[in-house]
């Protein structure tokens, strides 16, 4: 069975792969019709089955023959993708979040994978294809996958935080270019891109932080099963994840330092421009009245008969001119 052509198959079957692992790094595909009744062939084979969470299928299967109870089934195919984390006596459930590689997807939309397993069995469910998934049973195909069911959950954890990586890599090399930027002359460009800069880191914070809450879970109240060494891994994924956030939050002060220059440099060249104007219609107020007052055309006024009242006006309109920008630089507006 072609794995690729299996994940982008949409249809109306849950199952998207399945594989038993053999407790030694690799495993076997398994079909639809051997799944409900599986037992291990030998001690430590695992069962994981990936399912499709919107499949009409996929609720009664998981509750008639999967055994898993009604209200944990519903949980799995729920809508609701907060991440969080839980144990059910001698199960674990969660629902995680990673980073949307799709084409046309941006950043902030995040996919969400629930997981359910009892140590035996491994099932995990989504909606929009995933790349964690299928890396992870590439390794076990080519022998060197998980051998357990907690290594399994253990790899998928660190996949999807590792993932997150690179997300916040580009969102940082861009700061890096915007602060290189001249801000007078790429105004236009750079505005919009701090902005989809501070949504996206917004966003992931939001889904990103209480994921950090569920692996803390995960690692404090996970059943037996999910050994010591396994527990040491996601604590390791904790503290990657944890500086991501400290990362996620570096970006964001960024962008709004750079949004605050600008709107500063914006809000100076309005400013100056309103000076300017201001300096202008200073300056040409009082000659507007002279040349008003001068021109009423009332009789008896001097110089109009000798024809020399022109340029006395003109004269006197350069003259108060010099005086207004001797006394303006004088007082420092200038």
């Amino acid at each position: 069975m072609d794995l690729k052509d299996t994940e982008t198959n949409e249809g109306s079957d849950p199952l998207i792969f399945g594989r038993v692992l053999d407790g030694k790094g690799g495993a076997r595909p398994i079909d639809r019709h051997n799944v409900d009744n599986w037992k291990p062939d030998v001690a430590g084979e695992i069962l994981w089955l990936h399912l499709r969470r919107d499949a009409p299928e996929v609720l009664p299967w998981l509750q008639n023959d999967l055994g898993i109870p009604e209200p944990t089934a519903e949980l799995l195919v729920s809508s609701a993708t907060r991440p969080r984390a839980l144990r059910e006596g001698d199960t674990l459930v969660a629902t995680l979040r990673g980073i949307n590689f799709n084409p046309d997807a941006e950043p902030e939309d995040m996919i969400s994978l629930q997981l359910w397993s009892d140590g035996r069995r491994l099932i995990t469910l989504r909606k929009q294809a995933m790349q964690t998934p299928r890396d992870i049973v590439a390794l076990l195909d080519a022998g060197k996958g998980p051998t357990d069911a907690g290594k399994a959950i253990t790899e998928i954890v660190e996949q999807l935080v590792l993932r997150m990586n690179d997300t916040i890599v580009a969102m940082n090399d861009q700061i890096d270019q915007l602060e290189d930027m001249d801000i007078e002359e790429d105004y236009e460009e750079i505005l919009p891109r701090i902005t989809s800069i501070r949504r996206n880191s917004l966003a992931l914070k939001r889904h990103m932080a209480p994921q950090h809450e569920a692996l803390e879970r995960i690692s404090r109240d996970a059943p037996s099963w999910f050994e010591e060494h396994d527990r040491r891994e996601i604590a390791e994924s904790i503290d990657r994840l944890r500086r991501y956030l400290d990362d996620i939050d570096i970006s964001k002060e960024s962008a709004v330092v750079l949004q605050d220059e600008l709107r500063a440099r914006s809000m100076a060249s309005n400013e100056h421009a309103t000076y300017m104007l201001t300096i202008v219609a200073g300056i040409f107020l009082p000659l507007g009245f002279l040349t008003g007052l001068m021109g009423i055309n009332v009789g008896g006024m001097p110089g109009v008969e000798d024809g020399d009242a022109f340029w006395i006006v003109v004269a006197l309109c350069f003259g108060i001119m010099a005086l207004q920008l001797f006394l303006f630089w004088r007082w420092k507006w200038l």
